[in-house]
């Protein structure tokens, strides 16, 4: 009996369909031009809301990607400097942000001043957490996003320090991500960090950075920053992504730095 009211349920809406968008093609049409007007007014709102997010310092920090960069800026420096992959990532970071706004070089120059005060720094790590929570209104989806990329800026050099691990765990309370929320996402990035520990031989290194033995530092630190910038996740062509898409940045990123960090070694 349910699947016949099932086929009956599907039949009427098929039928519907027919009528509204083949029989009558006026409401189609009709229903075509509302979409594309709907989407012209969402584009032309869009923009002027980048226009006026970017129109100083000021505005731009109390902004959803402001305060994210301020967080960033915490993680990044909990340990008192900035390596040098993280700072090759954060750099990379602004590029992908900036690029969806008029001024990119505008907005670029705005999210390294950001950064560079926030860094210094210290006792407003949860102010700007809550401030950001209190942004993201109800959904889930982006504060777990959010949490991933500087869980992944955290562990991608060499794994999470007790400074490190003390900043998280403040971001992570103030953005309601709740402890099994938390414990699972760094239990997957402590996962794929054991597993990229594994001996790398210096042959091994050099064919993982596509790189050759002759090559001299200089030439083999640009093909290294050109692989990171190739597989490093982007914060905002992420939105529609899920953790899968970090963990597996993240893990390439490992890879190349400790590929990198043996050939630097060796020479």
């Amino acid at each position: 009996m349910k699947t016949i009211k099932k086929w009956l349920y599907l039949a009427l809406f098929l039928v519907l369909i027919y009528y509204i968008f083949i029989a009558n093609i006026d409401i189609t049409l009709i229903v075509l031009a509302s979409l594309y007007v709907a989407f012209r007014v969402y584009k032309i709102y869009a923009r002027k809301r980048l226009i006026k997010t970017a129109r100083s310092k000021e505005t731009f920090s109390k902004s959803e990607l402001g305060l994210f960069i301020a967080l960033v800026a915490k993680v990044a420096k909990a340990d008192r400097r900035v390596d040098e992959l993280e700072a090759e990532l954060i750099g990379i970071m602004f590029d992908d942000i900036s690029k969806v706004f008029p001024q990119k070089e505008r907005v670029r120059a705005i999210l390294k001043e950001i950064f560079n005060e926030e860094k210094e720094k210290h006792d407003d790590t949860k102010e700007i957490a809550e401030a950001l929570n209190k942004l993201l209104g109800y959904g889930r989806f982006k504060r777990k996003q959010y949490m991933e990329f500087l869980l992944q800026l955290a562990f991608v050099g060499n794994g999470v320090n007790a400074d490190e691990e003390r900043v998280l765990h403040i971001i992570a309370d103030a953005l309601n991500i709740t402890t099994s929320e938390y414990d699972t996402m760094v239990s997957r990035f402590e996962t794929m960090f054991q597993n990229q520990q594994q001996s790398m031989s210096l042959e091994e290194a050099y064919e993982i950075l596509g790189v050759k033995q002759e090559d001299d530092m200089n030439s083999i630190k640009k093909i290294y920053r050109k692989q990171v910038r190739q597989y490093h996740p982007d914060l905002i062509a992420s939105q529609n992504k899920d953790a899968a898409y970090i963990e597996e940045s993240t893990a390439k990123m490992q890879e190349l730095n400790q590929a990198y960090d043996i050939i630097k070694a060796e020479r």
